[in-house]
């Protein structure tokens, strides 16, 4: 399989991988993000993750931390309405 070298598929990829992870960990953002340990309860899945991104894009790609932005965008901002002590 040839790796994507184009921002946009890249970003639809890292955005996908996302959205798997907010749909199959839900309870676990949400207790994560009411108690602040996010990052520490989905470090796995997370890193789980970013090895599946990385593994299919140039590493030039990868460099653009889209992958990151997309756990941002897609996994945080989407629990935007679970109280939490950092916002």
């Amino acid at each position: 399989m040839q790796s994507i070298d184009k921002p946009d598929r890249a970003r639809q990829l890292a955005r996908a991988i996302a959205s798997d992870l907010t749909l199959y960990h839900e309870k676990e953002i949400v207790e994560g993000i009411e108690n602040d340990t996010l990052f520490t309860v989905m470090k796995d899945h997370i890193e789980e993750g970013r090895a599946l991104f990385k593994s299919r894009v140039t590493p030039e790609i990868y460099e653009l931390n889209l992958y990151d932005r997309a756990i941002v965008d897609v996994m945080i901002k989407s629990k935007g309405h679970v109280k939490s002590k950092i916002w």
